[in-house]
C-alpha cells in the first residue's frame, strides 16, 4: 500500500504547565532544533503576561489562541480554466496550527526589545481581541465572506 494517510503524531505535554497546546507552541517557536531555548522563551513571556495582566498566563494563552483560530478560509479551486477562491470550513487541527503560526509570525514582527516581550505583547493583545494575529483572522474571514458566491464549488 503506497499512498496511505500519514499517522498522527502525539506530543508530550510541556513540563511546567503540563499542557499539550503549550508544548505545541514551543515546537512552533523552535529554531534549529533548540527546544530548551524555545521553552525558556515561552516561560519568560508567560511570566511577563502574569506580571502585566495579574491573570494566570495559561488562561491568557488559551484565550489568545481561541481568538485567533479561523472558522473558515479560502482555498483555490480550478474549475474549467478559471481559479476560484472557494470558502471552506477549517479542520480543528488546522485551526490550532494556523492560530499558533500567526501568533508566532506577528509576535516576531513586533517592536519590543526581547522576543519574550514581543510574544507576551502579542498574546495579551490577541486575548483582548486585538493585535495583528486577530486582524489576520478577520481578514481571512472577510475573504471567505466576499467569496461566498463560489461556495457551491466545494466538493
Amino acid at each position: 500500500m503506497r499512498k496511505r494517510r500519514a499517522e498522527k503524531r502525539y506530543i508530550k505535554p510541556d513540563p511546567r504547565y503540563n499542557d499539550i497546546l503549550v508544548a505545541k507552541f514551543v515546537n512552533y517557536l523552535m529554531w534549529d532544533g533548540k527546544k530548551s531555548t524555545s521553552r525558556e522563551l515561552v516561560y519568560q513571556s508567560f511570566d511577563l503576561i502574569e506580571k502585566k495582566t495579574k491573570k494566570p498566563a495559561i488562561e491568557v494563552f488559551k484565550k489568545a489562541v481561541d481568538n485567533v483560530q479561523p472558522l473558515v478560509e479560502v482555498r483555490s479551486r480550478r474549475v474549467g480554466g478559471a481559479t476560484y477562491q472557494v470558502p471552506m470550513e477549517v479542520r480543528p487541527e488546522r485551526r490550532i496550527a494556523l492560530a499558533l503560526r500567526w501568533i508566532r509570525n506577528y509576535s516576531r514582527d513586533r517592536k519590543e526589545k526581547t522576543m519574550a516581550a514581543k510574544l507576551s505583547g502579542e498574546l495579551i493583545a490577541a486575548a483582548n481581541g486585538e493585535g495583528a494575529s486577530v486582524k489576520k483572522k478577520d481578514d481571512v474571514h472577510r475573504m471567505a465572506e466576499a467569496n461566498k458566491a463560489f461556495a457551491h464549488f466545494k466538493w
